[in-house]
């Protein structure tokens, strides 16, 4: 089953209104795929607010990931591991149905985390991003394209994507891109999704 091409990571110290809204906007522009990524809150905090997003997501069959948080992954579509994560413990821990991603920063860290046992990564930051100021990009366009190009249909483009760069994003390999500050502090998130929508295109079949 091909990834959907718009992954979005929230944070809601960073949203414009209450989380859950940001989200329901988000799904109801046709983002298939939401990732929890509240690491500051406690443990019951968080599997309580991944609950809160599932609910808003089920209707539509979208699929809720969770950052980091092992524990609470038996209640979400799947695990985003840290860089230097292990995917293998992950997935005998969740099970083969489970979606298990890797953050990475090189084509070293891609290729092992993908032959570790991830379905897939995020890789980048591919430009400076307003959600982490002096997080700047370490790779290249040409050469993070590259990378994707080895992983057709494995490989999310993080940090910085703006529509600008969804072209050259499309066109090198990778399977779409993931989204935080942007969506969760605009004014309108359902036109900001959908605009990003319609430049992905479909996923691949």
């Amino acid at each position: 089953m091909p990834l959907p091409p718009l992954l979005l990571i929230t944070d809601r110290r960073q949203a414009a209104r209450p989380l859950t809204g940001v989200v329901a906007d988000a799904l109801a522009a046709g983002c298939r795929w939401v990732s929890l990524r509240e690491k500051d809150l406690t443990a019951a905090e968080r599997l309580a607010l991944l609950r809160r997003l599932r609910a808003l997501a089920r209707p539509v069959g979208a699929v809720v990931t969770i950052h980091a948080d092992l524990d609470s992954a038996g209640d979400a579509d799947g695990l985003h591991l840290a860089a230097g994560g292990d995917p293998g413990a992950a997935r005998r821990r969740l099970g083969p149905a489970a979606l298990i991603g890797v953050s990475c920063h090189s084509g070293g860290e891609v290729d092992a985390a993908l032959a570790a046992g991830a379905d897939y990564v995020t890789l980048g930051p591919l430009a400076p991003t307003a959600s982490k100021p002096g997080y700047e990009p370490t790779l290249s366009a040409a050469e993070a394209g590259a990378i994707a190009g080895r992983h057709p249909g494995r490989v999310i483009a993080l940090g910085g994507v703006g529509p600008d760069l969804l072209p050259g994003v499309i066109a090198s390999g990778f399977a779409g891109v993931a989204m935080m500050g942007g969506v969760m502090r605009a004014g309108d998130p359902t036109a900001l999704v959908r605009a990003y929508l319609a430049a992905l295109g479909p996923p691949a079949a």
